[in-house]
Order: structure tokens, then sequence, then C-alpha cells
């Protein structure tokens, strides 16, 4: 973002608001290794099981603290990669578990998610130089390739049983999301050029999808990636597969394909900068101030019609990332304005003045609520709304971060 559009009194708000996140997670680490699931107050919710991509998160997250100089970061981060080396890997058929409960028990199944945070966190741990990141980076794009990479349509399936003997037919676009971001830090960290390309094919399907959609993505699809419309429309507030279309994940891809862009060669893929205009101007005038009320809605149906009222706080941390990205790219006013204007809704709303952190949720008329998140359980994207608007596009966080990039 051009300095004389964003203040200095401004950029050093979002430095100290990134400092004030890693101070509410200190806590995060277990003795076994891993990540805890926070609470409101950041301290550590021994009930909840351990989950690979909240550690995953935890590893990023505080890897970047500890590329920033942030004293005390470094351990937080070795402590939580430690579950990802230690009792949250399956020593037996490859891959993470995505949760291990209290007694050691892991849960069912292998995800896409989780592994695509697996390679975020290895590559951001790598740059921070943390013992045994090298070896998790190798190990996890072994597993990522082989068994979630669809190399013949070009995107990722999603879940697994825990064996790696059955493939669920259900395909998202969750997961996918999740997996260009891990692929574009993949490719900024290795060099490798191929997890670059490979991100892109999966942004040209998700391009491809939300034009046929009126730029609304279709969330979910069945083993011949046909969309499936009506998924969950008995959950609609399902935390990870809601029913109808996202409106954070409109803004997240439309940042996304931005990174893609400007990894590539000038112009080579003029769709990238079209479709990331057409998702945040489509989420915005679906979600935004939807049903009258500040924020933005969870979820509309496919005229466009809110359906989970709810705010979520991960929605307006990518509204503003996204807005940040556009404006960098184009050097627009508005998407400036808009920038400003969903950082004043956060800091009224969303972020704890007293308790620190974010509400995760609040109601539909800001309020707060935990009907799909409890607690405060990571940083991640509250930290990368502190982050993205002070960083270039490309590279990615972390590698911007290491190589002096930071405004």
């Amino acid at each position: 973002m051009p300095e004389q559009n964003l203040s200095p009194t401004h950029r050093l708000w979002l430095a100290q608001h990134a400092l004030n996140l890693l101070s509410f997670g200190r806590h995060c680490p277990q003795a076994v290794g891993g990540s805890a699931w926070l609470d409101e107050v950041g301290a550590p919710r021994d009930s909840v099981a351990t989950a690979t991509w909240i550690t995953c998160r935890m590893v990023h997250v505080y890897s970047i603290g500890a590329l920033l100089g942030v004293p005390g970061a470094t351990p937080v981060a070795r402590q939580a990669l430690a579950g990802l080396s230690g009792r949250l890997h399956d020593t037996e058929t490859g891959g993470w578990f995505h949760a291990i409960d209290g007694s050691g028990t892991p849960a069912e199944g292998k995800s896409c998610y989780d592994h695509a945070f697996v390679l975020l966190a290895a590559s951001s741990a790598l740059l921070a130089g943390l013992t045994g990141a090298a070896e998790l980076l190798d190990d996890a794009q072994a597993v990522f390739l082989e068994k979630f990479w669809d190399e013949e349509n070009g995107r990722c399936v999603d879940t697994w049983d825990t064996g790696f003997s059955v493939c669920d037919p259900y395909r998202g676009a969750n997961a996918n999301m999740h997996a260009v971001e891990a692929m574009l830090a993949v490719g900024s960290v290795t060099s490798d050029t191929r997890w670059i390309q490979r991100a892109v094919r999966i942004c040209r399907f998700v391009a491809e999808q939300a034009l046929a959609h009126e730029w609304r993505i279709p969330e979910h699809y069945d083993e011949s990636w046909r969309p499936v419309l009506e998924y969950n429309r008995d959950r609609p507030d399902d935390q990870f597969k809601p029913f109808g279309a996202t409106v954070g994940h409109g803004l997240e891809w439309s940042r996304l394909f931005l990174h893609a862009e400007a990894a590539l060669a000038p112009d080579e893929n003029p769709w990238l900068l079209e479709g990331s205009i057409r998702l945040f101007d489509r989420a915005v005038e679906d979600g935004w101030f939807a049903d009258g009320l500040p924020g933005f809605v969870y979820t509309t149906d496919w005229t466009g019609d809110a359906v989970v009222r709810d705010r979520l706080h991960w929605v307006v941390a990518e509204a503003i990332n996204a807005a940040a990205a556009l404006h960098r790219r184009t050097g627009q006013g508005e998407y400036l304005a808009q920038y400003l204007k969903y950082w004043d809704h956060a800091a009224e709303y969303f972020v704890d003045h007293e308790k620190g952190s974010w509400r995760h949720q609040l109601s539909s008329d800001n309020k707060p609520n935990d009907t799909v998140w409890a607690g405060k359980p990571d940083l991640y994207h509250a930290f990368q709304a502190a982050l993205g608007p002070r960083l270039p596009l490309w590279p990615m966080i972390a590698p911007a971060i290491a190589t002096g990039r930071i405004e």
C-alpha cells in the first residue's frame, strides 16, 4: 500500500496490534507438544482436543513473530511445532491426525484442510529456523502430493479415512482455498514454481464456478466436481461446511487471486485480477450491512439473501486484507476507504479491548455469541489482518517478513 495513503500512526497501530495478539496467545503451547484451544482470556481449554489445524496456525503465527524479532515467540512456535513432529503425526500410515484428545486417542480421518495447514506451518517454521522444520516440510509435501493433490483435475480431494485407504467422495472449496494459500507459501519459500502452478489451477476452477453462479462460490461438490448447492441446508451454520455461499470465502479468494497473480509474470493471467475484483464486489454487496445492521453476515443463499446472520471475526479480517490487497494492486482510493471502514468495524465490535484478541463470533446485532465458535481458539486471521496491509502481494507473509519487506 503506498506510503502516502497509510499514515505512520496507522502503521504503528497495526504493529502494536500484532504484538498484542502475540501476547494474548502466549499460553497456547502444551507441554506434550501442540497448541491448546484458547478461551476468551487466552487460557488453554484442556478439555478440548488438540487440533492439528489450530496447532499449525499457531506455529505459523509465532514463527512470523520470531521473524519479526518478538522476544518469546520462538519458544511458543517451537513447542507447538513439537506436536506436529510428535503426537499429531501418524507414524503408522503417515500424515497427520485431525486432533488428539486428552487420553491420546486420535480423531478419525485425515483431511486436506489439516494437511494444507501443516504445509503452511512448516514453511513458516523453516524460515524461522526451527529445528525439525525442514524435515516436516519435506514430509508434508510428499504426503500432500501423494494423498490430496489430484493432478488430473488440478485440485485437491478432501478427506480420507485414518489409514488412507478410502477417499470420501465429497469435494470442497474450503480445503482447496487453504491449499492455495499453503501452495503459494511453499512456492515462496522453496522457489519450486510447480506449487504456484498448482495453486493457479485451483484458482481457475474457482473462478469458473463463481462466474457460473454470479460470483458466489459453490463450496460443496460431488466426486465428479459437480456443485451440490443444497449441501447442509439443514445445518446452515456448520463450522467448516455451511450451506450456501460463504461471504468470507469470497473475500479470502479475492486476496488469494492477487497473491497468485503477483507470483506470475506480469499480465500473464489477467483473469486473476478481474476475478479478484468480481469476488470482492459480490461478497461486499451480499454480505456487508445485508440486514441493515453493521457487519458482514456469515452466509447467503444463491440469490444473495442472508442465511446465517451472525458475524464471524474471520470474515471482517479477510475483508480488511482483501481491500488492502486490491488497493495495493490497483491504487484505487475506494479500496482504501473500504479498508479503513472495515478496520473501524473490527475495532468497535470484534477487538476485545479488555480481555484481548478478537471476539470470534457476534450475533446479528453485534453481541457476543458462541454457537459456531466458542472462545478465541487462535490468532491466524486477526494476526494476518494486522500484517497484510504492510506487506507486498508477493512473496507470501513469512518470506516477505524474512526478507525485510514489511513497511
